[in-house]
């Protein structure tokens, strides 16, 4: 089927050059050139020639013969089936916007269920209590989200450009103090091999000359000038020092950051263009009442002092935890979550199945459907059924938590270095939740979509 850009196209070429609409009863005139035969009659009795001249054609202004007008059937033929494309190719793009259950025309978008929806779709009680929005409000925050990605994008590539121009420099400048101290070296050890064979050469003329002198003057002195040549010793000069030697070996180590900068790039590349930022916020219906929200339901502390909560079914009433609004059910999800923690104190964080356990002990293991790792002072762990304490590089202040639901994958991350912390595999078959807990006086956290964009009072 043709597309409507190419029916555009060929309709272009079959327009009037007089009225600028498509030929209706096409003529040929003698230079080659066709009209409609309404617009080319009435062009000539505009015009209105000298008779003794004949009238020029409106394009190449060559003179015609007004009475010689062929019609032009072929193209005529041309243009019908050009029209008759343009009404197939526009019925296309109307049935694109038409409900294949209803053939209503669309209006709508169900967020729940990312479906676009006509006016009985929406009235049905499938989506009665889902969020639906007209298309074009639904695609505002999607199109917000496409602009934000290409910004990080082309931010994260000028980044890596800075840092690559950087690394080239001191690359260079190393490579070229090595080449330097190469060629000193090389100097030096030409001008010490050169005095050697210089000092040799001496001792050889010397001991030729004696040779020639009558036997008296050879015996002068010949034990003196022997013991000279036995205990002459020749200097083997070093092609490299020990120390330049070390530097040259080296010198491929000089590429570790750039390697580890790429990985750190592709890394957070991957993250950015793969993982929808969750805008998530706290459910205080779920808050521990030892925990402290502040009003946006973007940061948490823990106190000793309880908080008066009324108790609920949703509300944890012994592990000092908070689940956040939503959850997910499908997709592939970030966010970051920045932590401050008291000298003894912890922070948990991950996701959660729908019906964890809120009243009484809560065991922190996958088993009981919680995905999470622990901060505490000075050491991270993994909450397997046993756990886990990980060697990291350094203890993270912002930790990346990403879902990839189908795939079952809950991944850990330093959010400022990209060091991966931990990874959880499981197979989800309900809405999970993600998941935070606090211990200790004066702990905390807070809550971002991108990392850096936390802060912490």
């Amino acid at each position: 089927m043709a597309s409507a850009a190419s029916v555009t196209s060929l309709a272009d070429e079959v327009n009037c050059p007089v009225c600028q609409g498509t030929l209706r009863e096409p003529v040929t005139i003698d230079c080659g050139h066709n009209f409609c035969r309404v617009c080319l009659t009435r062009y000539l009795e505009i015009t209105s020639p000298d008779p003794e001249e004949p009238p020029t054609c409106p394009l190449c202004k060559e003179p015609f013969r007004p009475g010689n007008f062929r019609p032009n059937w072929q193209l005529a033929n041309v243009v019908e089936n050009i029209e008759r494309l343009k009404l197939v190719s526009q019925m296309d793009l109307d049935e694109e916007d038409v409900c294949p259950e209803h053939g209503e025309k669309v209006y709508f978008f169900c967020e729940d269920d990312e479906m676009q929806l006509c006016v009985v779709c929406r009235e049905a009680w499938e989506h009665r209590a889902h969020t639906v929005r007209f298309l074009e409000d639904a695609a505002g925050p999607y199109r917000t989200q496409v602009a934000t990605k290409k910004q990080k994008v082309i931010s994260e590539f000028a980044h890596l450009s800075q840092f690559l121009e950087e690394q080239q420099n001191i690359l260079l400048d190393q490579l070229e103090k090595l080449d330097e101290d190469i060629l000193k070296h090389r100097d030096e050890f030409d001008v010490l091999v050169t005095g050697e064979i210089g000092r040799f050469n001496t001792l050889i003329e010397e001991l030729e000359e004696k040779k020639e002198r009558p036997a008296r003057e050879l015996l002068t002195d010949i034990r003196s000038t022997l013991i000279r040549c036995e205990t002459r010793r020749c200097r083997k000069p070093v092609a490299i020092s020990p120390e330049l030697g070390q530097r040259i070996r080296d010198f491929p180590q000089q590429a570790f950051p750039l390697q580890r900068e790429m990985k750190m790039f592709l890394e957070k590349l991957s993250f950015e263009l793969d993982y929808e930022p969750a805008h998530i916020s706290l459910d205080p219906r779920t808050s521990h009442p030892k925990l402290l929200l502040s009003e946006d339901y973007q940061q948490a502390r823990f106190s000793y002092k309880w908080q008066k909560s009324p108790d609920n079914p949703q509300r944890f009433d012994r592990a000092t935890c908070v689940l956040a609004h939503g959850g997910f059910t499908g997709g592939r999800h970030t966010w970051v979550v920045s932590v401050d923690l008291a000298h003894g104190g912890s922070c948990t964080l991950g996701v959660v199945s729908k019906d964890i356990r809120r009243k009484g002990e809560l065991r922190m293991r996958p088993e009981e459907g919680v995905w999470a790792v622990r901060l505490a002072w000075g050491f991270v762990s993994a909450l397997n059924s046993f756990p886990t304490r990980l060697t990291l590089e350094e203890q993270p202040q912002q930790v990346r938590v990403s879902i990839d639901y189908e795939v079952g994958w809950v991944t850990f991350a330093n959010a400022v270095t990209q060091e991966p912390i931990y990874t959880f595999t499981a197979s989800f078959t309900q809405k999970v939740f993600p998941f935070f807990g606090l211990w200790g006086r004066g702990s905390k956290f807070s809550l971002s979509s991108q990392e850096g964009a936390a802060t912490l009072s």
